[in-house]
């Protein structure tokens, strides 16, 4: 039976620079991915003579070298360098009001530009901006401090220096927007990038919020230039030059502990065999984990009874549509990478109307060739749209009826672009291809096809999962990563979560070694 100090199993975002760091820090790391590709939902596909991304809109935290994000900082660190380019405004949104007028509105990245940009569309506004940025601000740099505290933040310092992000980040965004006493225009416009996160605002706690918005603002979003499947590749190259081992179409089916040495764990059984080891990161969810991959009777309670509440609310499940198309951007009208497509400005409306197909009226739109002239062959362009949907809008669905239903789906989404912004795509789709959240459950193993992970509500958001990390991995050895962890949804978060994990198991494993080394199936 051949040992690691380390296996980490999924080879997704939050998998591949925790399997790089553990790599770089000298030890011997097993790298196990289910598909025969690395990168999860972060990779491509190809239909015709384009490639598509499945699931990769932009990054909004990595930045460049002069004003780099936690992003860019994690792959500096792993010696990995990526080709990224600029997005030059944060979006375009066509949607209704709490007015009930028509709202179609661009927002700039840049603090400067965001700030002109809203006095134009709302006279008066500039100074309830600057606190807004401001509080925004504090809020990233206390959370930044959070993270560097390992869950043990020193509560003088945080009362201190992070007083504001205390006061509104366990609060509803909605509740902070009200209380800041900010031009209901204003927040119609700053509520568009809530369904990036798939909580409604009236349940998102302000410091998730602020977490994204800050980052889209202070340093632009960027894309990659050869699609999301090739950060993944160059994780996964920079992984074996570090000395790592890579297993594809390797499943990991049975987690092993040792009993004698405080139940720690001491191997994963796979599809392709078993290995011992000291420590698994497992990029899968934590009800599959405690479910169907431990004994019963080695889960805590309390991971128990955490995991049944936080099953309860599962993140937006994703519907994509990806077009190619025999036109350019320019000869189709269109002018603006991403469009998003909402019924109603109002965040809590739109979410209900969200949870049955009939009544849902959002879709964010997305051309890549505006980014990225070369993404396509010439004289064509990319575009996707994505939905977020229930779980329960697919559960009666039979087979039968599934593909009537997703195709249904799609045409109202270009019909939306139609009726909304003017843009005629139908004639001129060369290629389509729909993923469902069935796709998504299928692909990636998420539960009900939720790519997010579980949402991040206000009793479980980024600060208490943050000041509870200490006592949310009791399992000596065996810590879940990606997108139910604490940096929650979003590509960002989770490439700095598996880094951020690495560390803790390295730190772990520092304090057994008194114990002579690990144990021993």
């Amino acid at each position: 039976m051949q040992k690691y100090d380390v296996v980490v199993v999924g080879a997704g975002n939050s998998g591949l620079t925790a399997a790089c760091q553990l790599a770089l820090k000298g030890k011997k790391t097993l790298l196990i991915e289910q598909h025969n590709i690395p990168g999860g939902c972060a990779t491509s596909f190809v239909r015709g003579r384009f490639e598509f991304d499945p699931s990769l809109h932009e990054m909004c935290d990595f930045g460049t070298e002069e004003n780099p994000g936690d992003a860019y900082q994690v792959m500096t660190s792993l010696g990995i360098k990526w080709e990224m380019i600029p997005v030059k405004d944060c979006f375009r949104v066509i949607t209704k009001g709490s007015d009930g007028k028509n709202l179609d509105v661009t927002i700039p990245a840049g603090y400067e530009n965001f700030l002109d940009a809203m006095e134009k569309y709302v006279p008066g506004c500039r100074s309830k901006m600057q606190e807004f940025l401001d509080l925004m601000d504090e809020t990233l740099d206390g959370i930044h401090y959070m993270s560097e505290s390992g869950g043990k933040p020193d509560s003088k310092v945080l009362m201190s220096k992070y007083a504001n992000m205390l006061r509104t980040g366990t609060y509803s965004t909605v509740k902070v927007f009200k209380a800041m006493k900010m031009p209901k225009k204003c927040i119609d416009i700053l509520s568009t990038y809530w369904s990036y996160l798939g909580v409604g605002l009236d349940k998102l706690p302000f410091i998730h919020y602020a977490a994204m918005v800050q980052k889209y603002l202070s340093r632009g979003a960027h894309i990659p230039r050869h699609t999301s499947h090739d950060l993944s590749v160059t994780l996964l190259e920079r992984f074996r030059e570090l000395g790592g081992d890579v297993l594809f179409n390797c499943r990991a089916e049975k987690f092993l502990f040792d009993r004698e040495k405080d139940n720690r764990i001491c191997g994963v059984e796979t599809t392709c065999g078993t290995f011992e080891c000291d420590y698994v990161l497992a990029n899968i969810n934590p009800d599959i984990i405690y479910g169907k991959m431990m004994p019963k009777d080695l889960v805590p309670v309390r991971e128990k009874k955490l995991a049944n509440a936080r099953g309860k609310n599962y993140a937006g499940r994703m519907f994509t549509l990806y077009l190619g198309l025999d036109k350019t951007a320019e000869e189709l009208g269109i002018k603006d990478y991403s469009i998003f497509l909402h019924g109603t400005a109002d965040s809590a409306k739109e979410f209900k109307n969200m949870q049955k197909s009939e009544t849902n009226d959002f879709s964010i739109f997305l051309c890549y060739n505006i980014v990225n002239p070369d993404f396509s062959p010439a004289g064509t362009c990319v575009c996707s749209f994505t939905k977020i949907m229930s779980a329960e809008d697919w559960n009666d669905v039979t087979p039968e009826e599934y593909a009537k239903k997703k195709t249904e789906i799609a045409e109202k989404m270009i019909q939306s672009l139609e009726d909304k912004a003017g843009i005629k795509l139908r004639g001129h789709i060369e290629e389509m291809e729909i993923a469902t959240p069935v796709t998504f459950a299928r692909y990636i193993a998420s539960p009900e096809g939720s790519a997010y992970g579980y949402a991040p509500v206000l009793w479980d958001g980024m600060i208490p999962r943050m000041m509870m990390i200490s006592k949310d991995y009791p399992i000596k050895g065996l810590r879940p990563i990606g997108t139910s962890g604490p940096r929650s949804i979003g590509y960002n978060g989770t490439y700095v979560l598996g880094q951020m994990m690495a560390n803790f198991a390295l730190k772990d494993m520092k304090s057994w070694e008194p114990e002579n080394g690990g144990s021993e199936c």
